[in-house]
């Protein structure tokens, strides 16, 4: 008696059919997600199909154009094809209203990479439909970035090495990697991928309408982002079908509820497969923790069903593997409540509140006089924050370093010199002249985290590239911004005999800095520059709240501190003197100068005070060192405004120290 038949690598849990009762919340998940705005409508639709159908056309125009270059003949030429293949959300049927497209360009072995980026992107600019290009491609996987017809484009491009691409071709059979570079394997793969993840699972449209719920449910919990250490868009959809390969025969509903419940008891790092892993002809590595020490490295791994199977989970930190499994555990105890109909789904997909959660944030920020060098500094930078967790994870002072997925943009057209020095030290105005479309706040005030200049070995309070003391002609006209943040848990430590709370952030800080400046991506410190402060959750500025209360959130572990503190004040008989002494300490508190490296703090309470001093304070050279950065944004009464000033002498460490005052 032969077997049943079953996808992934074991038998399911369970194959009931579901309840009425499960497919009636099916339904309402369905009608939840209609009203998020979670799909597309039919004009939209429409109008990505006929974007598509142009870049196919665009495709066989560049394959012809580059034969005719190689000399071949014209009727040979337009018999070389070209296609387009689509992967990610869209390919899985998932995407929403206002999506990318993620976009594989296959081409023949006569059009090489540089050929391609060199013709394609000519015949873009030469479209008045085409906007927003930009192209990257020195990119991990090279891509051109583009907007066509208001569908956002990533396009990649695989060479085949085969003469002819004809428009049946499919690309899961592996022969089609024989004799292709390493660089096209990762583009192909990921159209591979997509297909080879509707292959295996037992029921495409339950598999659809459940992803829709996690990635919506990860996008407003913030921990949908592969570049900064998160889960991307393949490792939830590929950890959702394997609940559906654990359970075939029920409803979308039971497969998000079982989906909580088992990966909050995962056995990580037990590695998430949906197929075994095939090992192929040995051209090309493939995952094996047992050869591999970067692959035992990988905290929650999620291999891809496609030859070569790759970890697509391998950005995940300590950190973010403990954020993850916080949220996870959230959404159990809310799944539960609602599969019992105690709560709505909406209640799955509130917003996270990232900003009100630590005492202390680090704020990163970078700037460029130029549109597309900013895009790819953009990229470059948010894809580097992983490695700067990693360091600052190393450093024992923190519980966990938590990376905010979204990022602040901005534009300024700046009138002076003054002005654009200032941006460019991490001085934005509270209300940006041209803000750009992603974001609209701009980076708040306080301490900074310092580190000795990268570029010259030199002390300095921020990592802001170049002298802010000169000035040129040159630094008029636009500058580009983005702003990061990283939200810090600190270790509980004993304070000093003075209060005080040191860390030296300086090394892990400047090797950051240092992996920025040595890339091919940064033009210089006339053209670049960037910064890294360390905030109080108070010092952050409104606009990231979006217009949520700024009061910080209180843990369980600081209302059960608080509870004891109490109690303990209670025996002595002190209540009602504390009580009396609270409102003097805290006004005490925002009174003080905020703890600074630069060596110069000033009260908030006075705004055009503070601006005079840091307009004075700008063009000080530090000894041996540029000047420090800070925020002169109008700030609510309770928080102080950082004043740059000359830094203070190196610290034997080869940093400078960060103090940390009343923490």
């Amino acid at each position: 008696m032969s077997k049943p038949k079953h996808l992934g690598v074991t038998p399911p849990i369970s194959t009931n059919a579901p309840s009425e009762e499960e497919e009636a919340l099916s339904t309402d998940l369905l009608n939840t997600l209609k009203d998020e705005g979670v799909f597309e409508g039919e004009d939209e639709r429409k109008n990505r199909e006929v974007v598509l159908g142009k870049i196919d056309k665009l495709v066989k125009e560049v394959v012809y154009q580059v034969a005719l270059k190689n000399k071949l003949p014209e009727s040979l030429a337009r018999e070389c094809g070209g296609k387009i293949f689509t992967y990610g959300s869209y390919r899985l049927g998932v995407h929403g209203a206002g999506a990318d497209i993620d976009t594989l360009c296959v081409v023949p072995s006569h059009v090489k990479r540089e050929d391609f980026f060199e013709y394609m992107t000519a015949l873009l600019k030469e479209r008045s439909e085409v906007t927003e290009l930009t192209a990257v491609p020195d990119a991990y996987v090279p891509v051109i970035k583009l907007q066509f017809s208001g569908v956002d484009i990533d396009m990649i491009v695989g060479v085949l090495q085969q003469p002819t691409i004809p428009d049946d071709l499919e690309l899961l059979d592996d022969k089609i990697l024989r004799s292709i570079d390493e660089l096209s394997v990762r583009s192909v793969n990921g159209s591979r991928v997509t297909d080879e993840i509707l292959r295996l699972v037992p029921n495409v449209s339950t598999f659809r309408l459940a992803l829709r719920c996690i990635k919506l449910w990860a996008k407003r919990r913030a921990i949908y982002s592969n570049s900064v250490g998160f889960f991307g868009g393949v490792a939830w959809a590929m950890a959702v079908a394997r609940i559906c390969q654990l359970y075939p025969n029920q409803s979308a509903s039971t497969i998000v509820a079982r989906f909580f419940h088992i990966f909050l008891r995962w056995n990580w790092p037990m590695p998430i497969v949906l197929k075994p892993i095939d090992e192929g002809s040995g051209q090309f590595g493939v995952w094996n923790p047992k050869f591999n020490q970067s692959d035992r490295n990988h905290k929650m791994p999620i291999i891809t069903p496609a030859y070569p199977s790759m970890c697509a989970t391998h950005n995940v930190s300590q950190s973010t593997k403990q954020v993850i499994y916080v949220e996870i555990k959230r959404g159990v105890q809310i799944i539960d409540k609602i599969m019992k109909r105690e709560l709505p789904w909406k209640h799955l997909f509130e917003k996270d509140e990232y900003f009100r959660q630590y005492k202390f944030y680090l704020q990163v920020n970078v700037s460029s006089r130029g549109d597309e060098e900013h895009h790819r500094l953009h990229g470059f930078v948010e894809s580097r924050l992983r490695f700067y967790v990693a360091s600052l994870e190393t450093s024992g002072q923190f519980v966990l370093i938590h990376p905010c997925t979204k990022s602040f943009e901005h534009e300024f057209a700046c009138k002076s010199d003054e002005e654009a020095q200032r941006i460019r030290a991490g001085f934005l105005p509270a209300e940006p002249s041209t803000p750009a479309p992603e974001g609209e706040a701009a980076p708040g005030s306080g301490a900074e985290a310092t580190v000795p200049d990268a570029a010259n070995g030199q002390d300095a309070s921020s990592a802001e590239a170049g002298d802010p003391a000169t000035g040129s002609d040159s630094d008029k006209g636009k500058i580009h911004t983005s702003t990061f943040y990283l939200g810090l848990h600190l270790i509980k430590r004993e304070r000093s005999a003075t209060g005080e709370r040191r860390m030296d952030l300086s090394l892990p800080t400047q090797d950051f800095i240092r992996r920025i400046k040595d890339s091919d991506v940064w033009k210089g410190d006339d053209e670049m520059a960037i910064s890294i402060r360390f905030l109080r959750q108070e010092q952050l500025p409104d606009e990231v709240f979006a217009g949520m209360s700024r009061e910080r959130l209180r843990t369980s572990s600081s209302t059960r501190q608080d509870k004891k503190k109490s109690k303990k004040r209670s025996t002595q008989g002190a209540d009602d003197a504390a009580a009396s002494e609270a409102p003097a300490k805290k006004a005490k508190l925002a009174a003080a100068p905020v703890p600074s490296t630069s060596g110069f703090a000033a009260d908030a309470g006075s705004k055009q005070a503070s601006d005079e001093a840091a307009g004075r304070n700008m063009v000080t050279s530090a000894e041996g060192g540029s000047s420090a950065t800070a925020n002169g944004s109008t700030k609510p009464a309770t928080s102080v405004v950082s004043i740059p000033a000359p830094v203070p002498p190196m610290a034997k460490s080869g940093g400078i120290k960060l103090k940390l005052l009343g923490s």
